[in-house]
């Protein structure tokens, strides 16, 4: 039966069965239930069950009320729907227990009324068990209507589903989608129309249909289902989501008259609320296989390895790259940080002839200085306290291979002369130890400060930068890609989702704004944590605004009239190129300009001017 389940402050939480017609809730001690706790007033509300649904209604107007967050005075509760009173914490379950049945309480209540038999409710489980275990949509109906058709003794059968995205109940469209001894046409025709006046009855009031002689009953004797299968009984319910009808279970038998009664349909019913909370699981994960293919196809002309993007500036990095991996130069990598610097680099040694050397990835910013030659060039045996026995740096773990040199920038001085020596001779010495160890190695670095400042600065080797700077690819922050970043976003929606088994499927449209407004200043790793803490804490399908932490008050800051007119230029103009293609010749003539102005555009997005908002290092000639 239906429970409410309370949350202490301190200890276990307590469940109590809602097995009344009018449950009461309060401090006083003869409420149904008695929670005496700061905020709950003598009697707060009362819990309604109106045979169909439950409804939760104030009785002191002074009380607070939250349902899911929000204040309310009344409301029809659904399944897990969180309720605050006071401070006292509750969750509302309709599936409690799995031997509640609609109307069978009332029906004890009553002794003048008939028994229910609930001899079928012991099926509920392992009926429930089956349907957990099917993946698809149509598994999950196939299983529903043969359990129903088994139970109710029924010959005949069929589930219907209500197409998504049709307002309002009169316009609604329907498959079948399962049948048994049923000719589809009979119940909906070709173009989604409701044919059967049971079936839409029960679709656009949201009650379940019961007629024992069917062909002598003034209301539904008439139903194109009761005279095309000339049936003698017919039971209809709806499966409802969130009180919508998701669709309706239609059974009959041509050959005995009154065979289904009121315990039947009271069944049927629990039987569909188990199945439309089964089916509406098995339906998003459709839905999510779907969008995930689709944003699959959509990916694969935006997809470079593993980096995605579309945007003129991110396609001039993918030229770069395609034309460097193949050599075995040295490549700076520049940028913000999070802006992907690493999978540049990873995506650099994939396309080179050392794929099939080691990839070795070294942090210059993330070890103490004291270790850090270790960490390079390796030591030998009683080097220094605590070498205990001799070890290869990462310059000859990456023998054969790529090594990328991470924030190159906060390496030390004195170490980037010897990084230098080794670059130059390819030799290097460990600590301790006079033996040279040739090396066969590429060396990509990549940095997220101005290396031209650091070199005025005293603070990093001009001979060492033009040693590491042979090419330099600079990524651009997530701010200025444009819509990347909307299908950067919904590609590690779909991954991150996968990875943490989160039901979300997709984006509210609030928040695609706001993701398309934000700055962005962590680039890539700021969107990533936001998805993921969205994901786990998230509870509904779509992800909002709200979720991500996006506020109106993070959108982009308001520019001076000439400065918008400029970004809108430069933005203008990248776009046109990206139409082209990156024709700069046909991006000119078709704005009407000089192809120089091109050339200054791009020039401007390969090497932006220093600002606050960031510090990626811009290229040098």
């Amino acid at each position: 039966m239906p429970t409410l389940r309370f949350f202490p402050p301190q200890g276990s939480p307590r469940t109590y069965n809602v097995h009344k017609p009018i449950t009461t809730i309060g401090r006083a001690s003869g409420n149904d239930v008695v929670i005496q706790l700061p905020g709950v007033a003598d009697t707060h509300v009362q819990l309604i069950f109106d045979g169909r649904f439950f409804n939760l209604e104030e009785v002191d107007r002074t009380a607070e009320i939250l349902i899911n967050g929000k204040k309310k005075r009344r409301a029809r509760l659904a399944h897990n729907d969180r309720l605050a009173l006071g401070s006292a914490e509750f969750s509302f379950s309709l599936l409690g227990d799995p031997s509640f049945v609609p109307g069978a309480v009332a029906a004890r209540e009553n002794s003048s009324s008939q028994g229910v038999d609930l001899s079928g409710v012991k099926r509920l489980q392992s009926f429930s068990e089956r349907l957990m275990k099917r993946g698809t949509v149509d598994e999950v109906l196939q299983d529903l209507l043969e359990s129903v058709v088994e139970l109710t003794g029924a010959d005949r059968g069929a589930v219907l589903l209500v197409e998504p995205g049709e307002p309002g109940a009169t316009s609604r469209r329907v498959s079948v989608r399962a049948s048994h001894n049923v000719r589809r046409e009979v119940i909906a025709d070709d173009a989604g129309g409701i044919s059967d006046s049971i079936v839409r009855n029960v679709l656009e009031s949201g009650m379940p249909v019961i007629v024992s002689d069917a062909l002598a009953d003034t209301t539904f004797g008439k139903s194109e289902s009761v005279l095309a299968l000339k049936l003698s009984s017919v039971m209809c319910v709806p499966m409802l989501a969130q009180g919508e009808p998701l669709g309706a279970l239609y059974v009959g038998n041509d050959r005995v008259k009154e065979l289904f009664t009121r315990s039947h349909l009271d069944l049927l019913t629990v039987f569909a609320a188990q199945a439309s909370l089964i089916l509406q699981n098995a339906m998003l994960l459709t839905t999510l296989r779907a969008d995930k293919e689709k944003l699959s196809e959509e990916l694969s002309d935006k997809r470079f390895g593993e980096i995605i993007g579309s945007c003129a500036s991110m396609l001039e990095v993918f030229r770069k790259l395609q034309k460097v991996a193949s050599t075995d130069i040295s490549v700076l990598i520049t940028g913000e940080t999070g802006t992907g610097k690493e999978l540049i680099a990873r995506e650099i040694h994939r396309r080179s002839p050392r794929v099939n050397g080691p990839f070795v990835t070294i942090n210059c910013g993330a070890i103490p200085e004291n270790l850090i030659e270790s960490e390079l060039f390796g030591h030998v045996r009683g080097a220094f306290t605590g070498a205990v026995a001799s070890r290869p740096g990462k310059f000859q773990v990456a023998d054969k291979g790529t090594l990328f040199l991470d924030e190159i920038g906060e390496l030390p001085l004195n170490l980037q002369v010897k990084l230098l020596r080794a670059l130059q001779e390819h030799v290097v010495y460990r600590v301790g130890d006079s033996r040279p160890e040739r090396i066969d190695i590429r060396v990509v670095a990549a940095t997220n400060r101005n290396l031209d400042e650091e070199i005025r600065a005293g603070r990093f080797r001009e001979d060492l930068f033009y040693r590491l700077n042979v090419v330099n690819i600079w990524l651009p922050p997530l701010r200025d890609r444009g819509d990347d970043v909307v299908i950067i976003a919904r590609a590690l929606l779909s991954k991150f989702a996968d990875e943490l088994k989160s039901n979300v499927r997709g984006f509210a449209p609030d928040a695609m704004n706001a993701i398309k407004r934000y700055a962005w200043p962590g680039n890539i790793r700021q969107l990533e944590n936001r998805l993921k803490k969205a994901l786990v804490l998230c509870d509904h399908a779509l992800l909002t605004a709200e979720d991500l932490d996006l506020s109106r008050d993070e959108q982009s800051p308001i520019l001076p009239l000439e400065r918008a007119k400029e970004e809108f230029q430069r933005r203008y103009v990248l776009e046109v190129l990206e139409r082209n293609n990156g024709n700069r010749t046909q991006t000119a003539r078709d704005l009407g300009v000089d192809p120089r102005t091109i050339f200054r555009y791009l020039e401007r997005e390969q090497n932006p001017m220093p600002s606050g908002a960031g510090g990626g290092s811009p290229p040098r000639a």
